[in-house]
């Protein structure tokens, strides 16, 4: 025989509460329901809070180590310069030529952040994405055909990148800039010039064309040492494919308007002509 509990007997024999029983019963259902209300007011109260950490970080094309250390820093909430600073800690799966310097492998793109992301998780994130879009096999292709290594490709598409005016132009460009490099000429590039002296500007001076650094295109022959910012996938296959054409030279003489020559008596008419164009009121 099975031992039964008071209750369990009331029950089996359709004994029905009082009416103070049921009172009871009423206050126990409203204590309930209002536990069950206290447990999810915190639930829901939780989701905007993760919705409000989540975020994202874009990174522009072309955009400089120093842009995307800015603004890393700002979506992070963390005191400026912090990201910098966690580059000589963050183990970046950098090549060997880069000696440490993630410039032109922080690859433009939409980078998730939450309250976990960290300037080191963020620099990975971004390097790893940049090995795996240039170390693919018809980058690597693209290196050797033109007899240059993969880094120095990218140092070639971030100038690309800096140079072209339009999309259309890029492939023209690098086919400049392989030219040059071909008949031992300087690349003469002010987007070097630039980046040596941290600027963005469209006039360059004679004695900008003089500064002592490794990034004076001007004056040194061959690539910069390094990358002069973070190219994206077009510039890249423009590097890796340029246009076929003999030219040396070029300017954009207005907005979307890119002359391109080997000729450079046409080279100083062109660029006479962009002159008359900066000093015409409205232009540009």
């Amino acid at each position: 025989m099975v031992n039964e509990s008071p209750d369990t007997r009331a029950h089996r024999r359709g004994i029905r509460p009082t009416r103070r029983g049921r009172l009871l019963l009423l206050i126990a259902a409203v204590l309930v329901l209002g536990a069950a209300a206290a447990v999810l007011v915190p639930l829901l109260t939780r989701e905007p809070k993760t919705a409000e950490q989540a975020g994202s970080l874009v990174i522009p094309e072309g955009w400089r180590a120093s842009q995307v250390y800015a603004a890393a820093d700002k979506v992070l909430g963390e005191p400026a310069g912090t990201t910098r600073r966690a580059v000589a800690t963050a183990d970046l799966p950098l090549p060997a030529e880069a000696r440490g310097n993630p410039e032109g492998y922080l690859f433009p793109a939409t980078y998730p952040v939450t309250s976990a992301t960290t300037p080191k998780s963020l620099l990975r994130y971004m390097v790893d994405t940049a090995r795996n879009r240039f170390g693919a096999d018809h980058i690597t292709a693209g290196a050797q055909r033109n007899n240059v290594s993969v880094y120095q490709t990218v140092t070639i598409a971030s100038i690309v990148q800096a140079e072209a005016d339009t999309g259309s132009d890029m492939g023209k460009v690098a086919r400049v800039i392989h030219n040059r490099l071909d008949r031992g000429m300087p690349l003469q590039m002010d987007s070097t010039l630039n980046y040596a002296l941290n600027r963005s500007t469209l006039d360059t001076s004679t004695g900008d064309t003089k500064i002592d650094s490794p990034y004076n295109s001007y004056e040194r022959k061959g690539l910069p040492p390094t990358p002069i910012g973070n190219p994206g996938e077009q510039a890249m296959v423009a590097a890796i494919g340029p246009t076929p054409g003999p030219w040396l030279y070029f300017v954009t003489v207005a907005p979307g308007d890119t002359r391109f020559t080997d000729d450079y008596a046409e080279q100083q008419r062109n660029v006479a002509e962009f002159n008359r164009n900066r000093r015409s009121p409205g232009t540009g």
